[in-house]
């Protein structure tokens, strides 16, 4: 069995490795995850949609994959790079190491390459496209196919990764769930909807096209933009559906993807980042109270402070680089984070926002109908 792998990227390096995934080859935008642990949830959060992930920690997969730390139903990822993959974990919670369920899932991964050297690479050139492929290494050919793939700019990707029809969150529980959040989904994680019912909400999940006379027609005490993949701006539906719940006064609690929508919709525009946020590390400034936060991260775009209206106010920034972390409208019960609250995996800091959208709500179900 040839266990042979290459990573070529589009300004013309390549990196020599071994397969530790299935076989094959997976294009994509290649970025980097400064996270130490979460390989799991980083495996299968939809937001990497269409993505080569490096890991930067050198050694992934020591605890193995277990039966609840998965964000989505599979993994979503293009392709998986770490410098060593551990074939045998030590989890008495494990089920399968990593290497099998990058197989199940025919997910292409490569090890045993200088993820320190990628890394830097990234920093200084900024995410690139790029090729893992096990079946052949001829490097000329290799660099042309990573030049050919689209790049992640323009790409309306959460339609690739939104639920197909309407569900009922199945982890609500048996407690008391005194509201109703409808979630629309642009690549959701569990851990959001697992966070909206420990605040005590029955939670809906739509499609990501779902208009908003849908929406209204579950009824909603509140609805959450969900993170997600690819480039805002081209879900023109889905920002048209958020600018008719804005006049209807629905709370709405934005993260990541839902962040970038809900700043187009409230008329601001995005950009893309050089290379992004991606780990669960990032420090966070609250400029309301002056905390700082550690979070969990990850997107590649970014909304513009500067071409927000004055209506809406900037309540957090990155520390790392100035950019925009979250907005509130000043008038209207809408909020929203860059960052991921429910951070799995990642520290817990930042919990207190989905208790912020639990108050929104409840005031808004407790006014008197006018």
């Amino acid at each position: 069995m040839n266990d042979k792998a290459w990573l070529a990227l589009e300004d013309g390096t390549v990196f020599a490795g071994r397969a530790c995934g299935a076989a094959g080859e997976a294009t994509g935008e290649s970025v980097f995850n400064t996270a130490m642990t979460g390989y799991q949830e980083v495996l299968t959060d939809p937001s990497y949609c269409g993505q080569l992930v490096a890991m930067t920690y050198p050694q992934i997969g020591n605890y193995g994959i277990t039966a609840r730390d998965n964000e989505s139903s599979r993994p979503r990822l293009s392709g998986f790079i770490v410098r060593e993959l551990c074939k045998k974990p030590s989890n008495h919670e494990c089920v399968e190491p990593v290497g099998a369920f990058l197989r199940k899932h025919g997910i292409i991964g490569i090890e045993d390459i200088d993820t320190r050297a990628l890394t830097l690479r990234l920093r200084d050139k900024g995410a690139l496209r790029g090729i893992i492929s096990t079946l052949e290494g001829d490097a000329a050919r290799l660099v042309a196919k990573a030049r050919a793939v689209p790049s992640m700019a323009g790409q309306n990707l959460a339609k690739a990764v939104t639920c197909e029809k309407a569900y009922a969150w199945a982890e609500n529980g048996s407690g008391h769930h005194d509201l109703h959040v409808v979630v629309m989904d642009f690549g959701v994680k569990h851990g959001i909807l697992r966070c909206l019912s420990a605040i005590g909400a029955n939670v809906t999940v739509v499609p990501a096209a779902t208009t908003a006379e849908d929406i209204l027609r579950h009824k909603p005490d509140g609805v959450l933009l969900s993170n997600g993949p690819g480039d805002p701006e081209p879900v023109t539906d889905a920002v048209e559906t958020i600018r008719k719940l804005i006049v209807e006064r629905i709370p709405l609690f934005g993260i990541c993807l839902g962040h970038q929508l809900l700043g187009i919709a409230l008329g601001g525009r995005t950009y893309k980042l050089k290379f992004g946020h991606h780990g669960s590390n990032h420090p966070v400034k609250d400029l309301e109270t002056g905390k700082i936060e550690i979070t969990a991260q990850n997107h590649g775009f970014c909304v513009d402070l500067d071409s927000l209206p004055s209506e809406v106010k900037t309540t957090h920034v990155n520390l790392n680089d100035g950019t925009s972390e979250g907005m509130a409208h000043s008038k209207l019960p809408v909020f929203s984070v860059q960052y991921h609250p429910e951070a799995s995996a990642g520290p817990h800091d930042s919990r207190y926002l989905f208790e912020r959208f639990r108050t929104k709500m409840a005031a808004r179900k407790e006014a008197p109908t006018r």
